[in-house]
């Protein structure tokens, strides 16, 4: 399919940042979005990059009403020669098409999603920052626009691509942030949408999240929706624990997101001579091995953050901290080696950067 370029007007530009240092996450969007609808008997039609602007939508919009949505998030870095690379962006293409499918929606011809995102990000190039820990965060997302009062698939879609400058998700930087098991709220369920990557879900971990700020943590930890027993994620990140020589996390079994970043992890932990597990973990086994030492490190994983070192964990208002509080050895260099990637500094021998030519 082809893209059609809307040309952008001067009144429409943006005044670019001037101070890197001070971007925030997600705040600041750049001059134009891809947008391409899907219409029942037609397919996928009208692809164009576009000025960035509000939608206009009927009240009556499906997404409105029940939650027709999905979305993803990758991000484009700009090298020191230059050079403009996606990180893994197909993984996020086909990650999207399993969260369409999950929700009955229609999916996006992966060229589709990859040829319109490349365009994009060579169009807005001069946004994407290259300070340290800065980025281009990328955010496809699909809506249903057909106005009606009916529990059924939409008839109409929209899907489309905005972009965002981004300093680090944390303000506080690479630091071990305390993390609250959370054993009376649940994130997912077995047979729900918790593989997929709707906004449902983040919105019915927001209560959750807000009374753990309020008792001085940063994030919640999420325990199985049935047992309240076996770990799955940390706020909206993948958690992975660190022992002597193996690197343990919650295995995909429908309820946990299949994050890029976590894939990313688990490759880059076997090239370090640590054995990767992938198995159902007892949150009282859990904290008797941190207890014990047995566990040395524990970490999430996600697009936004990267990497996010946990210092120290509570449950039922136990506080257990893990190693020695810090940042640990193994979380420091997967850190520097992922970043080090996307960034051009370390040789990409796995092929996950995508150089846009």
């Amino acid at each position: 399919m082809d893209i059609r370029i809307v040309p952008l007007p001067a009144e429409k530009k943006k005044p670019r940042f001037t101070d890197e240092s001070k971007l925030a996450f997600g705040r600041l969007f750049t001059d134009r979005m891809l947008l391409v609808e899907w219409k029942a008997g037609q397919g996928w039609v009208d692809a164009r990059i576009e000025p960035y602007a509000p939608f206009v939508l009927d009240p009556a919009c499906l997404v409105f009403h029940y939650a027709q949505e999905i979305f993803e998030g990758l991000k484009a870095y700009k090298w020191a020669d230059g050079t403009v690379a996606l990180f893994r962006p197909e993984m996020n293409a086909r990650r999207f098409n399993r969260s369409a499918d999950r929700l009955c929606m229609p999916e996006v011809p992966e060229e589709l999603f990859l040829k319109g995102i490349e365009a994009l990000v060579k169009l807005e190039s001069d946004w994407i920052p290259t300070s340290p820990g800065t980025s281009l965060y990328i955010r496809p997302t699909m809506i249903a626009v057909e106005p009606v009062l009916g529990v059924k698939p939409s008839d109409h879609y929209y899907f489309f691509v905005i972009m965002s400058p981004v300093g680090a998700y944390y303000a506080s930087g690479f630091k071990p942030v305390k993390i609250m098991v959370e054993d009376e709220y649940v994130r997912a369920v077995p047979g729900g949408t918790g593989d997929a990557k709707t906004g449902g879900n983040y919105a019915s971990s927001l209560k959750a999240g807000l009374e753990a700020k309020k008792k001085g943590f940063d994030q919640v930890l999420w325990l199985d929706g049935v047992h309240k027993r076996y770990i799955e994620e940390v706020g909206a990140m993948n958690m992975l624990f660190a022992y002597e020589n193996r690197v343990v996390t919650a295995p995909l079994t429908g309820s946990i997101l299949n994050g890029v970043t976590r894939d990313s992890v688990l490759k880059l932990a076997g090239t370090l001579g640590f054995t990767v597990e992938e198995r159902q973990i007892d949150v009282n086994e859990l904290v008797a091995d941190i207890r014990t030492g047995k566990v040395t490190e524990a970490f999430g994983s996600g697009t936004a953050a990267v990497i996010t070192p946990v210092g120290h964990l509570s449950y039922k208002d136990e506080m257990y901290q893990v190693g020695d509080g810090g940042v640990g050895p193994l979380t420091q260099k997967l850190y520097d080696t992922l970043t080090g990637i996307q960034y051009g500094h370390i040789a990409d021998t796995f092929g996950w950067m995508r150089k846009l030519v």
